[in-house]
């Protein structure tokens, strides 16, 4: 399972548990109040590893994307014959600001990435 399917499942736990306590609270049932909210506790402490696991491997992307020799941003040209510059640049890789790994390099316009210049 990869780590966002794995990220949603933690979240759909989390939102069942808050559901199930508030029943509890309006019960006024205290030993299912505090299971609760133990569990969600734990919960919440494996979406923050979950987080921190995504986080280490965009970084880790990010830095490999980012040794490559020549990056330059891409034209309007470019980016609408986006199949015809990648097939005359061997190793081009194009990063959206708008994707996770672009948000993580703090990109502000679409960018290409390769081992040789183009």
């Amino acid at each position: 399972m990869n780590l966002k399917q794995e990220l949603q499942q933690l979240n759909d736990k989390v939102d069942k548990f808050r559901r199930k306590l508030t029943a509890a609270e309006q019960r006024g049932d205290d030993v299912v109040i505090a299971q609760f909210k133990r569990e969600i506790a734990a919960v919440t402490k494996q979406i923050g590893s979950v987080k921190g696991q995504q986080t280490r491997l965009l970084n880790k992307q990010g830095s490999d994307i980012k040794d490559l020799p020549f990056h330059r941003a891409l034209t309007k040209a470019e980016q609408a014959d986006m199949g015809k510059l990648k097939k005359s640049v061997k190793g081009l890789v194009v990063i959206h600001p708008m994707t996770a790994i672009g948000r993580e390099m703090r990109l502000t316009e679409v960018t290409g990435y390769a081992p040789e210049k183009f």
